[in-house]
């Protein structure tokens, strides 16, 4: 009976014999294959493949790229804001923005008092509208007739005098 625990130095033989045995058979058949222009074939196919991959990660690589180039892309990503160049003109995109906030309070007051004048505007009609029957109303109290029926109601005589008075004279 083998007792693998006292013996450990023989199974490592063992495995490394059988290790370079199997390197020994694959190194043979690459060079039979060598010999027979398969291995040629194998390796033009791999390095075309390499070539196509290589193609393809740097196609990939050129439209990331171009895509983060992009100007409208960086603006909407923000990382415009990143870039060295454009760290100087914080000052006028600061200006800008603090000038569309200006506009945008404008119009509103703008708005606001457009329709305070209209409400006042309104107020004003309807004040001229009472003042001309407030008008009319008192022209109809004091005509001639109208005080002479208001006397007679409350029996206070009303006469006319004889003669025109004196004018006066303002120097």
């Amino acid at each position: 009976m083998y007792d693998h625990e006292f013996d450990t130095g023989v199974s490592e033989q063992e495995t490394q014999l059988r290790q370079d045995e199997e390197f020994a058979r694959r190194v043979r058949r690459e060079v039979l294959r060598m010999d027979r222009g398969e291995a040629e074939e194998d390796i033009r196919a791999d390095l075309e493949r390499e070539a196509l991959e290589r193609a393809e990660v740097e196609a990939r690589e050129q439209r990331e790229r171009r895509r983060k180039a992009n100007v409208l892309w960086q603006f909407f990503s923000g990382t415009i804001l990143v870039r060295a160049g454009v760290s100087r003109y914080y000052p006028y995109m600061l200006c800008v923005a603090g000038m569309f906030f200006l506009s945008i309070v404008v119009m509103f007051t703008a708005l606001h008092l457009d329709v305070k004048y209209s409400l006042l505007d309104r107020e004003v009609q309807m004040l001229r509208e009472r003042s001309l029957r407030l008008e009319e109303e008192r022209f109809r109290r004091t005509t001639h007739s109208a005080v002479s029926e208001r006397l007679r109601e409350r029996n206070i005589p009303l006469y006319d005098p004889p003669a025109p008075g004196e004018r006066i004279e303002i120097r």
